[in-house]
């Protein structure tokens, strides 16, 4: 499948499910509130904690290990099947007995991960953790069937069969929808569930249900439609003699970047425990606000080209891995950079669609502004990665990490000595920093590892980015001014109809204000990106080729 293809397919689903995420999170907040809310803070820290595994996993712990080895598999007689079989089974394997173990520790993990007020005087009531143990219980099996998408779908993605998995999500969200809906049904609204003293059994029990049952069906798409990939699976507990060895060596240093990235994880918990009125649940609907255009930009492009540089690597072709770092760093920074604009121009009527008033919006908005200082570097870092695991390099990103580790620590203590109003904004600056500090060193691990990529050629394209979003940016900022969407009582923040009409009237003015000025200025970048589009639509699979890079 061409590189084009690939990437408007990926796309497309990332973008169809990130839409109904967030009407998904609308919905959350809906139900059980966000900032202020005690219940949803406890319901914030139950979901994160499989949700750590989930995203440690998605973020290249698998991916890294998995593709480089499954595309070498391929060439097997076979094609690959045994080896798949042996991984799928030792995987599953794994996972359920961590499952198992994490749902009996629940009270543990719960304990481990938030501050109690009673031992500190700030952090969780003793209502809150026994409400965030009980969701907790219901939650933990997701971190099994999020394994086995991540499982399944990295198959699916070394057989360039990018579909069932970009829009099983989808599915999850739709289920997730729909339970949250007869959720509100039964137990009413935010006004009601709030109050952490209504939650009985039955509540407890359904939030738990509809939470996991929307990952479970998500899963259960990609095992439906396992066929596509042309492979067969069986279990099997024999599992030498196929390349295991080799995946260990990698296992091993990408183990210990798991561990670091539990204890970063585990602090910062901590840290956001503390939070009055912004609590974790407003920290991870930011984060999801966030991380909205790396998810549809990044990843969709970052997943086609990692597949190429990973065949590339076998090939020993270094100048093609380089042309596609050039390639994919220009084309995710120009569209990373005008909608992380967006989002800050936006901030405070979107962040109305989640709070019930304009307090509460702003609160929000700070923790938003706060993550969107690293958002192109958050992106563009992500990119980067993707060509040492291609080359199957995971000692650099373990050594790295300690050094991160040590980073981020620093800024999170930091974070954590700030007035309790102001923790969650902090602990969203933090984390942006230390990811600004973070892509400029991988940006010098990289021409190091690989040699001249174009870093030129790849900067001064993302300074007339940037100036082309500042100056989209003061229009749309006149919108949102003029409909009211900064001040308490204005048409933009009134309620949340009114606040979606400001988004879009502010996103449309500022999209065709940039993508004008890149079509004027004939960037080739945007030329090149809309050459894909239109193949794409006409039915020819757009351009197999990345925008070259300079050497």
């Amino acid at each position: 499948m061409s590189t084009g293809r690939a990437s408007a397919i990926i796309a497309a689903g990332t973008m169809v499910s990130r839409v109904l995420g967030f009407v998904k999170a609308f919905m959350l907040a809906a139900a059980i509130g966000q900032s202020g809310s005690l219940a949803a803070a406890s319901f914030g820290l139950a979901n994160q904690l499989p949700n750590n595994v989930y995203a440690l996993v998605a973020g290249g712990v698998m991916s890294a290990v998995l593709v480089p080895q499954i595309v070498k598999a391929l060439k097997a007689p076979d094609g690959g099947e045994s080896y798949v079989s042996k991984i799928l089974t030792l995987g599953g394997t794994v996972f359920l007995l961590l499952t198992i173990v994490a749902t009996i520790a629940a009270p543990f993990l719960v304990d481990l991960y938030a501050i109690n007020a009673a031992d500190s005087g700030r952090g969780f009531t003793a209502e809150q953790m026994a409400l965030a143990v009980a969701l907790a219980y219901w939650c933990m099996p997701q971190i099994l069937f999020y394994a086995i998408y991540t499982l399944l779908g990295e198959i699916y993605n070394a057989r360039s069969q990018f579909g069932p998995y970009t829009w099983a999500p989808v599915v999850n969200n739709v289920v997730s929808i729909a339970g949250l809906a007869g959720f509100m049904l039964l137990f009413g609204e935010a006004a009601t569930n709030e109050d952490i003293s209504v939650w009985d059994w039955e509540r407890v029990t359904v939030l738990g249900v509809v939470t996991t049952l929307g990952v479970a069906v998500q899963a259960l798409v990609l095992v439906l439609f396992f066929r596509k990939t042309g492979m067969r699976f069986r279990l099997d507990f024999g599992w030498r003699g196929v390349g295991l060895r080799a995946t260990g060596k990698s296992a091993m240093w990408l183990f210990g970047i798991v561990i670091i990235g539990q204890l970063k994880g585990l602090v910062q918990s901590n840290v956001a425990s503390l939070g009055e009125g912004a609590n974790i649940l407003t920290m991870q609907n930011a984060w999801y606000v966030f991380s909205l255009p790396h998810s549809i930009i990044a990843v969709s492009i970052a997943i086609a080209y990692f597949t190429r540089m990973s065949h590339h690597a076998q090939d020993g072709d270094l100048a093609s891995i380089r042309s596609d770092l050039s390639g994919a760093l220009r084309g995710v920074g120009m569209l990373t950079t005008i909608a992380a604009i967006m989002i800050a121009v936006v901030a405070p009527p979107l962040a109305r669609l989640f709070e019930r008033s304009f307090e509460r919006s702003i609160d929000m908005s700070w923790v938003i502004w706060a993550f969107l200082l690293c958002a192109v570097a958050f992106s563009a870092e992500y990119v980067i990665q993707r060509v040492f695991f291609a080359l199957g390099d995971t000692r650099t990103a373990f050594l790295y990490a300690c050094f991160s580790m040590v980073v981020t620590f620093s800024l999170l203590w930091w974070a954590s000595t700030l007035e309790s109003t102001w923790i969650i904004a902090g602990t969203a600056l933090a984390v942006a920093i230390a990811n600004l500090i973070s892509a400029a060193v991988w940006l010098v691990l990289v021409r190091r590892k690989i040699g001249a990529f174009g870093f030129r050629l790849v900067a001064w394209r993302h300074v007339q980015y940037l100036g082309y979003a500042l100056l989209a940016g003061a229009a749309g900022f006149g919108v949102v001014w003029a409909l009211g969407g900064y001040v308490d009582g204005g048409f933009g923040t009134i309620s949340k109809p009114a606040g979606v009409v400001t988004c879009i009237a502010a996103g449309a003015v500022m999209a065709l204000i940039y993508f004008g000025l890149l079509y004027l200025t004939r960037n080739p970048d945007f030329r090149a990106t809309v050459a894909i589009v239109v193949g794409k639509l006409r039915g020819r699979g757009g351009d197999d080729q990345a925008p070259a890079g300079a050497a």
